[in-house]
């Protein structure tokens, strides 16, 4: 093979993977909805496909409140959605979803900022992690993937409901379809897989969404799941050192890059769910590239969905939420 036969190959080998990475972009929100004036909370938008849906929100006119863990991060990203859309209605607040005191601060410090609140985006997670337990006792991925989110939840259905027609956006993953909820061990002390655990946390997402939407009928609040799509983003982090941990960042970040969606397409799902006007009655759905998708046969099991609703409750020892769903059953 000559050098210029060489330099052919390479040439159309690159070509075929920008040809791969453009086909693996899938849908994208492309309707100019705006929210003007509407309050939305985004959970984890400091970094990824959280910052780039507050983004979105805010080019829509959205009045955007980042829950984020790690404020200096948060800030920086907080001024530049500010400078990019001239939208100064951009707030920051910390939100700990590893701890149930720092969740019940924040809901607190939220309802004596506004009277209401019209979106609510599920968006935070953490991913692969060694077993580590947040401040209450909960399997991190377990306890922040679904714990944590589902007690915010529940502590703001009442500012939800003040403003019908209200969304929750619940960022699930493909991955719920490996996912088993272990009802012996929901919290991973017998036997523990990272990836497993994750894919358990993504199933109670999707499942705590079917569950939810069917409290919530007649409501004019509606909640609906996603898969934003294979997108690198900042929550390999939580993957830790070891070396199965490294070697899936490389292969995630560089092996399958072609494979993988920017995070500006990773985004798009969300906002969809958030703000498409079709789907103003849509409820208990889930979805993938802007379009309706099938859920796995665990996900559509309404006792696991109740099973778990029950067992929440119970781990995040909520009275409000016990209160509120004998009204709603």
């Amino acid at each position: 093979m000559t050098a210029s036969d060489f330099l052919i190959v390479i040439v159309l080998i690159i070509l075929l993977l920008l040809l791969v990475k453009w086909l693996m972009q899938g849908g994208k929100y492309k309707k100019n909805t705006m929210i003007n004036g509407k309050v939305v909370i985004v959970t984890g938008a400091n970094s990824g496909i959280g910052a780039e849906t507050a983004l979105g929100l805010a080019k829509r006119g959205g009045k955007i409140y980042m829950a984020c863990r790690d404020m200096k991060k948060c800030e920086k990203v907080r001024q530049r959605i500010i400078s990019e859309t001239k939208n100064k209605e951009i707030y920051a607040l910390k939100l700990d979803l590893a701890s149930l005191k720092s969740i019940r601060e924040f809901v607190r410090e939220f309802k004596s900022r506004e009277d209401h609140l019209d979106i609510l985006i599920n968006n935070a997670g953490v991913m692969g992690c060694p077993r580590t337990l947040t401040e209450d006792g909960f399997e991190m991925q377990i306890g922040i993937n679904h714990m944590g989110h589902f007690l915010l939840t529940n502590l703001l259905l009442d500012w939800l409901q003040k403003s019908p027609p209200s969304r929750i956006v619940v960022v699930a993953s493909l991955a719920h379809g490996r996912g088993e909820i272990k009802k012996d061990d929901l919290n991973s002390e017998l036997d523990y897989d990272n990836r497993g655990a994750y894919a358990q946390s993504k199933l109670a997402n999707v499942l705590f969404t079917r569950e939810l939407a069917r409290r919530l009928a007649g409501t004019g609040v509606t909640v609906n799941a996603l898969h934003p799509g294979v997108v690198a983003t900042d929550i390999v982090r939580d993957a830790g050192t070891s070396f199965k941990s490294f070697v899936f960042y490389i292969i995630l970040n560089y092996v399958a890059w072609p494979l993988t969606k920017t995070i500006k397409n990773g985004a798009q799902t969300t906002l969809y769910a958030a703000l498409d006007p079709d789907l103003v009655e849509v409820t208990g759905k889930y979805f993938s590239d802007c379009k309706l998708k099938d859920v796995s046969k665990q996900a559509q099991d309404d006792q696991l969905a109740a099973w778990l609703w029950d067992t929440s409750v119970e781990w995040t020892m909520n009275k409000e939420i016990q209160s509120a769903q004998k009204k709603q059953k």
